[in-house]
């Protein structure tokens, strides 16, 4: 039977060579957790917290999610909520035992093994190069719908350029970019509750919705008009829009007090969840009536808005949606960055990777997920259909990867802490072991009904695809080393 792996230390990356090194009394130095410059402020990571639960995903998709579930779609909302939050508090009391660039990916290293480490990893980062194709080009269809003059390939092209800038300045200049862009989400959804919440109980002046209460939840063939069925398919289609809350676990390891800022998120993720996810949907279906032809055509968000008699409805939302894609996209760049370098030190990509300039940035790691991104974009225009098409859905289920890769690691990583620094387990998961094999429960099962749903299947049997290629890459390079560490 194998030791466990001990934790490294902060700032002392060591994780290979042999020496087993204990947790450092501190939670992050001047320098940040990864030699990286500890230049994102309290309130940039408060911001990143609380804005990275919200994507474009929210605006856009929801209204598919409703069309196919009903009212009901508030339960799938509600199940991977709870998901999310238990994935979340397991991350945080790892996070918070030790902050570090790489999160997820580099203590799966360490309890499960380097493969596990290379394999999530690197499908983590393919996750977000995708990603941003997908939100630059987003944008790019609305901007070019206010300034036709310039193509839409143009607008993908500066959008891209000017976020790759933003991160290549500072991560200081990434925070408070990110800053605004949450910020103007958060104020946007909270405004949204509140308008629509006054205007169901008809307490808006001079609003035209007939304020109907709750009636619309069960006055339309009821609140599961398409069976109790329907809110898996609900789960399905909601599933990666939550995709980015473990964001700001990857960020703590360059602000000034990590293990604070990691407290702080984990703990505040079940009010986020709450009040964006279920508060909105639930003002959107109490507002209408959930097959109202509008949700789906014009967007839930935008329906709703229409029926209280808010003027430019649409030209508002779009103007939220962009600053949804710009934050998305410019998170996604810094996410992959940040993976990239933690790659690049622990040996499991270029070295170049690792290198940090005087500003405190990863610039060869931005540039290489950028490199990447800007080939995607490529994609989406000349092979929308085919290599495009095939990058979305090898991409689609990394996210239930992730957070199955995040639950089983806890589960070694918690006995890590413990035997070598208890007094760093501040964040703790709850009913621990038992809430953690329930969530790698339900994870499973949600991969296994995708396998089984024709929408589903088009996206999981991909994913596994790529993400048995890398893993045998892992194996792979695992065997090499043991063989030549023998010679």
């Amino acid at each position: 039977m194998t030791s466990q792996p001990s934790l490294a230390k902060e700032g002392v990356k060591q994780p290979h060579k042999g020496d087993d090194v204990s947790l450092a009394d501190g939670s992050g130095g001047p320098e940040g957790s990864d030699g990286l410059k500890a230049g994102l402020k309290n309130r940039h990571l408060s911001m990143i917290a609380i804005g990275g639960v919200i994507g474009a995903g929210l605006f856009v998709g929801s209204g598919s999610g409703i069309a196919a579930a009903g009212p009901a779609i508030l339960i799938s909302y509600a199940l991977v909520g709870v998901l999310v939050v238990f994935v979340m508090r397991m991350l945080g009391e790892m996070a918070a035992a030790n902050p570090s660039s790489g999160s997820f990916s580099e203590y799966a290293d360490r309890a499960l093994g380097r493969w596990a480490g290379f394999t999530i990893g690197w499908l983590y980062w393919f996750f977000w190069v995708v990603v941003l194709a997908v939100e630059a080009t987003a944008g790019a269809v609305i901007l070019e719908g206010w300034i036709p003059a310039v193509p839409q390939w143009g607008w993908a092209l500066i959008v891209m350029v000017v976020l790759t800038a933003t991160n290549l300045v500072s991560v200081g200049s990434y925070g408070e970019f990110e800053f605004w862009f949450a910020g103007i989400k958060v104020v946007a959804i909270a405004a949204f509750v509140v308008i629509g919440g006054l205007a169901v109980f008809g307490l808006l002046p001079g609003s035209d919705n007939p304020g109907a209460g709750f009636a619309h939840l069960t006055d339309t063939q009821g609140f599961l008009p398409n069976g109790a069925g329907a809110i898996l398919t609900g789960v399905l289609m909601v599933v990666f829009s939550f995709m980015g809350s473990e964001i700001v676990t990857l960020a703590a390891g360059e602000s000034e007090d990590p293990q604070r800022a990691v407290t702080k998120a984990t703990n505040s993720v079940i009010w986020r969840i709450a009040v964006f996810y279920l508060g909105s949907i639930f003002v959107v279906l109490t507002l209408l009536p959930w097959n109202d032809k509008s949700i789906v055509e014009k967007g839930s968000y935008v329906a709703a808005l229409d029926s209280i008699g808010i003027p430019h409805a649409g030209q508002i939302m779009n103007v939220i949606v962009l600053t949804a894609v710009l934050s998305c996209l410019n998170s996604g760049l810094y996410t992959a960055s940040r993976m990239a370098f933690s790659l690049g030190e622990r040996g499991d990509a270029p070295k170049s990777f690792a290198k940090v300039e005087g500003n405190g940035v990863p610039r060869t790691a931005i540039l290489a997920s950028v490199v990447f991104g800007f080939v995607a974009v490529g994609a989406n225009y000349f092979w929308e259909d085919t290599v495009f098409q095939f990058l979305l859905n090898s991409s689609g289920a990394v996210a239930l990867f992730v957070w199955l890769v995040i639950a089983i690691t806890q589960l070694k990583m918690r006995g890590i802490i413990l035997s070598e620094a208890p007094e760093k387990l501040v964040v703790k998961m709850w009913l621990f072991p038992f809430l953690t094999w329930l969530t790698i429960g339900g994870i499973v099962f949600i991969c296994g009904y995708m396998l089984v749903d024709d929408a589903g299947r088009e996206q999981m049997l991909p994913s596994l695809g790529v993400a048995a290629l890398v893993l045998v890459i892992a194996v792979a390079r695992d065997r090499m080393r043991a063989g030549a560490a023998e010679r």
